[in-house]
């Protein structure tokens, strides 16, 4: 069953991300449609569903269809909304996610309440954590953004922020999102458009030998050759990376 949960995630993260790169559905007046939430949520569930469907689910509540139950409250105290209003409530939410700007001030923020309003109506009766951060990822690529990611280790972070998202305060969210906007940006876009000897921020050089504290950490000794700019960041280059990786190693043996 968990490999089947993992199967239908990559199958909708593939679909969600090669949206980035060359659209196939893609609505140009609106970042986000009806049925891409839909479709998204079908190849999440479908896997798991044809093994071990959900044993309240009606045959009209199956993959990509919302659900005709109502849903307990949540430990959080989050109540979703009744499920005659689901339609509805998913109407004017793409309504609003859709009058997003995305280089506005006020951006991070906004897209946190849209994250945080797609799991409070919790449209569907199964599979709403991943459908959400995978509708969440498909917005953000529409608009130009890299995706935001949230790995095991920041789980508890963004449960606490989505509970203080539920009373209203969306900064700890946003921040969050943000943050692993930014995380990725660092990770794998700019060290994929950069060539070897050009200059990027330490963070987009981080790997698995060298986290960002440890290339700092050489970069002020001295020991890996990098400039610091008028903004107090030190930018370094693949190429030198691999030269101070070398030269350790050197000095090893």
């Amino acid at each position: 069953m968990e490999y089947m949960e993992v199967k239908g995630y990559a199958n909708a993260a593939d679909w969600v991300y090669r949206e980035g790169i060359q659209p196939s559905s893609y609505d140009p007046g609106n970042h986000i449609t009806m049925q891409d939430v839909r479709h998204i949520h079908q190849l999440v569930m479908s896997p798991v569903w044809e093994i071990e469907p959900h044993p309240d689910a009606t045959p009209r509540e199956g993959p990509g269809s919302f659900r005709q139950h109502e849903i307990e409250e949540f430990s959080s105290g989050m109540k979703p909304v009744t499920w005659p209003l689901v339609d509805g409530e998913m109407s004017t939410w793409l309504a609003r996610v859709n009058m997003i700007i995305p280089r506005s001030l006020t951006f991070p923020e906004e897209i946190a309440k849209a994250h945080r309003d797609f799991e409070a109506i919790h449209p569907f009766l199964d599979g709403n954590g991943r459908a959400g951060r995978l509708v969440l990822n498909l917005i953000l690529v529409r608009m130009g953004y890299p995706p935001a990611i949230i790995f095991k280790g920041e789980r508890k972070k963004y449960l606490r922020a989505l509970r203080r998202a539920d009373s209203g305060e969306y900064g700890a969210l946003g921040e969050l999102i943000a943050r692993a906007i930014l995380d990725n940006l660092y990770k794998f876009v700019v060290p994929a458009i950069a060539g070897p000897a050009r200059l990027i921020p330490l963070a987009a050089l981080a790997n698995d030998e060298f986290n960002a504290t440890a290339l700092r950490a050489a970069a002020n000794r001295g020991a890996l050759q990098a400039t610091k700019g008028s903004d107090g960041q030190w930018r370094s280059s693949r190429q030198w990376v691999n030269e101070y990786s070398v030269s350790r190693y050197q000095r090893r043996n």
